[in-house]
């Protein structure tokens, strides 16, 4: 509808010609002048319905508007306009009604509710347990929330900005411009808050937030749980209608610890595991793969969204929204869905150490440090060019302990795997002398990081059972997987970066030098049981000049495969549980690139791959296969008494030979000559009382691309005492091998 002008309302299609309204009393030339400027702590004082002498004064904000007229049951009152957008006018009436407003511009006329006519959408007790650092489900009290509020449809707007003079909302809803919704402050808390009506679902928006030092600028939402596609940077208001199909799967997760428990894992750049498709499309395909391979979890490569693709997504922006890269949050959960309902777990990378300083994300939100510290020598993270969290504010911790529970429970993530976590416990990380302060007793560890671990360890234990949370920790911090009321970190598990990186340099050397380096691959059982561990050959091994795992191994193509199918047995065999990033399961050679993935077409018959490739897939599914039906290699992986060296000494021979039992000791021997040639009859002393022993797996097979060297028949133990036993075996070692066996 064309309006000219406030004649051309009262006369508009069914409308009835409006009644003018008495003048309002005028605002304080001050209060005018902060609302109009996006600076007001309490715009509900000044806007909506107030009793006044004579009536109830109704003020509305509508820049652009040519007329404004209130609706009350049916009868139309006239504003006047105030200039800068403003119209009011007084009502006779009593009491304050319930009324809409019918605004006209150019074009259009819309009928819309008041949004200062509303409550404060957010309770006391949300606004007590966010003061306190408590708030264990702080996305369902900040963020964009799709809500009924008053009997009215709308979604309520919340966020915190303590040291903000003014917040309002602007978005699509608004073309925006954020001058006619501006929010009110909810006192000490550093709320503001805004219910608008009849605002849905794909809405999108960021905060308009003037600063104390009178600067104007727009922040998305840090507590979005949806995000545009990158590039663009803005919030989307959303709400699930996903229908979990896991109900099984939920409930049994948590019945063996995980400790106790078969766990291998196949760890996936979502984006690049076949570039281009999408989290349904994903779940159609990711499922059926690692379930064939038998991997009990996937890990994720972080998921929450993040500007640079580059980044590989530990960067991020936007801590409680899935990338929009590849859907919806609700196509996420689909595929988090598909892959339980096919028995599989899935960890997800999680990144509270650091974020990114765009100037539209987390940095300096409120036009102060709020995320991060204050003081610059601890904001900034000197390897990355990011912040860092301040871990020692009751909010900002409150943000990240609330944002692992909400994975968790929002999303069914069966585990966090906490990157960086070494650079979060130091306060000395990365720093040389003058750049750090010591803790209040004088050492380098950062104690407010580490309660901060604790407390969101704890807290996702005690919420949800079945999740494990891992960290990666490069150093010798004590306890990283002790409880935390043992003063422990209390993570479930922790990356062994000490074994991945003495085995991975053990056999990048040529054999023949492998015996000056023994230990190498001997060392990580002198401490394999200061906490849980799993072993870790990951993206971090495969990038950046590092090389590919098979490209990593000395000799011709073959050795290299030898080597490659070898250490992947002896992984399998160690104590600990074992993670494996995508691609080096089929013996790429090619470091991993984010933009296209793991070269697929090795695999294709017409590629000639059936001995090169495809063996060494096939090798990694039978790794898996009597793994996981093998307790004595999972076991007791935390306990010493599950592991007995048969012979960790045998450097100049490069060979290794060790025992695995289960709680009720049934044995596994695992055998790996890291040298190129056949070993015939080699002795090694056994467990006394067992028959014979029957190879259940050996690298070496045909099938796998060896030379089929083995021990095809039960060997049966001699009584001649060996490596401390009564009975001994002769095997036959094939080259560059690891062979499993158990008793027949």
């Amino acid at each position: 509808m064309a309006l000219r002008d406030i004649t051309s309302l009262e006369s508009a299609g069914p409308h009835p010609a409006p009644t003018p309204c008495e003048a309002a009393p005028p605002l304080a030339p001050a209060d005018r002048d902060r609302l109009l400027s996006g600076s007001h702590h309490d715009p509900h004082a000044l806007l909506g319905a107030h009793p006044v002498p004579g009536g109830i004064a109704v003020r509305t904000l509508r820049p652009f508007a040519r007329a404004v007229n209130v609706v009350v049951d049916g009868e139309h009152w006239s504003l006047t306009s105030e200039g800068g957008g403003l119209f009011a006018g007084v009502l006779p009436l009593d009491a304050i009604p319930a009324y809409t407003l019918l605004v006209a511009y150019d074009g259009a006329v819309q009928e819309t509710e008041d949004p200062y006519r509303f409550l404060p959408a957010l309770g006391e007790l949300d606004l007590h347990l966010i003061r306190e650092g408590r708030h264990e489900e702080l996305w369902k009290a900040l963020g964009a929330e799709p809500m009924t509020h008053q009997g009215v449809t709308g979604t309520r707007f919340t966020v915190w900005a303590p040291n903000a003079r003014g917040v309002r909302v602007a978005g699509d809803l608004n073309f925006w411009d954020g001058t006619a919704f501006p929010m009110r402050s909810l006192g000490s808390s550093g709320v503001w808050e805004l219910f608008l009506p009849g605002v849905g679902e794909g809405t999108t928006y960021k905060f308009e937030i003037t600063s104390r030092y009178g600067d104007r600028f727009l922040k998305s939402d840090p507590m979005a749980r949806r995000a545009q596609v990158p590039p663009e940077t803005a919030s989307v208001v959303t709400a699930s209608r996903h229908e979990w199909g896991d109900a099984e799967w939920m409930a049994r997760r948590g019945d063996v610890p995980v400790h106790q428990a078969p766990f291998s894992v196949y760890e996936i750049h979502l984006a690049s595991w076949r570039p281009g498709l999408t989290y349904r499309q994903l779940a159609e395909q990711l499922p059926a793969y690692v379930k064939d391979l038998g991997f009990t979890h996937v890990e994720l490569m972080p998921v929450a969204e993040h500007p640079f693709g580059g980044s590989w997504g530990y960067q991020v922006t936007g801590f409680y929204a899935p990338t929009a890269r590849l859907g919806t949050p609700d196509d996420f959960r689909y595929l988090v869905d598909a892959l339980h309902q096919a028995g599989i777990g899935v960890i997800m990378d999680w990144v509270p150490a650091h974020f990114p300083k765009d100037d539209w994300a987390l940095a300096r939100f409120d036009g102060d440090p709020l995320y991060e510290p204050g003081d610059a020598r601890r904001a900034e993270h000197p390897d990355w060019g990011t912040y860092e969290f301040d871990f020692g504010r009751t909010e900002v911790r409150n943000f990240l302990v609330a944002n692992a529970v909400y994975w968790c429970e929002e999303f069914h993530i069966d585990g966090l795997r906490v990157d960086a976590v070494a650079s979060m416990l130091y306060l000395d990380y990365s720093r040389e002398e003058g750049q750090w302060s010591p803790n209040v007793f004088g050492g380098r560890e950062d104690l407010d990081a580490m309660r901060f671990l604790q407390e969101m360890n704890a807290t996702l234990y005690r919420r949800m059972p079945g999740v494990v949370t891992i960290a990666e920790e490069s150093t010798d911090w004590g306890g990283v997987t002790s409880p935390t009321d043992w003063g422990g970190l209390g993570f479930g598990l922790k990356w062994n970066m000490g074994w991945m990186h003495d085995s991975l340099e053990y056999m990048a050397k040529e054999p023949v030098h492998r015996k000056y380096h023994h230990n190498e691959m001997t060392f990580s059982m002198v401490y394999a049981y200061s906490e849980n561990y799993v072993l870790p050959v990951s993206h971090d091994e495969v990038v950046h000049g590092k090389q590919a795992l098979v490209s990593k191994m000395p000799g011709d193509w073959w050795q290299r495969r030898a080597n490659h199918r070898a250490y992947l047995g002896f992984m399998w065999a160690h104590p600990g549980k074992q993670l494996l990033f995508m691609g080096q399961e089929f013996a790429q050679g090619a470091e991993w690139s984010e933009a296209h993935g793991p070269d697929w077409w090795l695999l294709d018959p017409a590629y000639g791959a059936e001995a090169d490739h495809r063996g060494v897939r096939d090798l990694v599914r039978d790794l898996n296969a009597v793994y996981r039906h093998t307790p004595a290699l999972w076991e007791r992986d935390t306990e010493p008494d599950g592991f007995q060296w048969v012979t960790g000494d045998a450097a100049d021979d490069n060979v290794l030979a060790f025992l695995r039992y289960d709680a009720k000791g049934s044995p596994l021997l695992a055998v790996c000559n890291l040298s190129p040639v056949v070993r015939q009859e080699y002795r090694l002393g056994v467990t006394e009382g067992v028959s014979g022993w029957s190879e259940v797996l050996n690298t070496d097979a045909v099938r796998y691309g060896g030379s089929g060297v083995g021990n095809p028949r039960a060997v049966e133990p001699e009584p001649r005492p060996w490596h401390g036993r009564g009975a001994s075996i002769g095997l036959t070692l094939p080259p560059l091998a690891t062979v499993w066996l158990r008793p027949a």
